[in-house]
């Protein structure tokens, strides 16, 4: 079994067509999204038509929560706090009420046992869709915030936007990146790949290359509000 575990489209749908392509192309069983799907990019509308599209397993990430009931005081720094909300309500303006129900009703949490692994999967951390948990963070942290939360083997998550696997007790965390919005400096998208056979398991990082000049000027064209920064997002993979 090869499953492709996606995440933090926010918008790009551009990314996320490549993202599927790649896909398509190695011949993946099974395709996940671990949230953030319509926020900060110019194609919220088509970026979920896309991931529900799917017909697969999706849970909710903290933007997505965002889209549902606004960005509030102390999930941002201060100063950001009335743009991102702009930023929202721009996106909201680009559903339907039909695709806020169904943002509001996604699960926070999959987890599963395929062939005797078991598989936990959550947006930032098991209890909390805003924790961030970053690349460096120590072995102590790490089972405090995924290993005493819930009991799996593989452990997979996103929201930090940098990608990254590491090892530990036995057991495997991946982060698997971004695939609108990259924050570790390679402007290409971001996904994961697990492969369980014969009750082992390989993991793995893949990267994709998207038209980062056709999102950039999409940005301009919808007139998205704080358009520039989100570009210089793209550019340079950086927030």
């Amino acid at each position: 079994m090869r499953m492709a575990f996606i995440s933090d489209i926010h918008g790009n749908a551009i990314a996320l067509e490549a993202v599927l392509q790649d896909i398509r192309k190695k011949k993946l069983d099974k395709v996940y999204v671990l949230g953030d799907i319509c926020y900060r990019g110019p194609e919220p509308k088509r970026s979920l038509e896309l991931v529900r599209s799917l017909n697969t397993e999706v849970i909710k990430g903290n933007a997505d929560e965002w889209v549902v009931r606004g960005v509030q005081e102390g999930e941002v720094a201060p100063k950001a706090l009335d743009l991102m909300n702009t930023e929202r309500e721009w996106t909201v303006g680009q559903l339907e009420q039909t695709d806020i129900t169904y943002l509001k009703n996604l699960p926070a949490q999959l987890n599963w046992n395929w062939n005797g692994i078991e598989i936990a999967c959550f947006h930032a951390t098991p209890p909390s869709l805003f924790t961030v948990v970053p690349p460096n963070a120590s072995d102590k942290e790490l089972e405090k915030q995924f290993f005493q939360a819930v009991d799996a083997q593989v452990y997979i998550y996103a929201h930090i936007h940098k990608p990254y696997i590491r090892y530990l007790n036995g057991k495997v965390v991946m982060n698997i990146g971004s695939v609108g919005l990259p924050f570790d400096g390679l402007a290409k998208a971001s996904y994961g790949i697990v492969e369980i056979k014969d009750g082992s398991v390989s993991t793995s990082i893949e990267r994709v290359r998207f038209n980062t000049e056709k999102v950039i000027e999409l940005y301009r064209e919808v007139h998205y509000p704080n358009a520039e920064m989100m570009i210089d997002v793209i550019r340079n993979a950086r927030l």
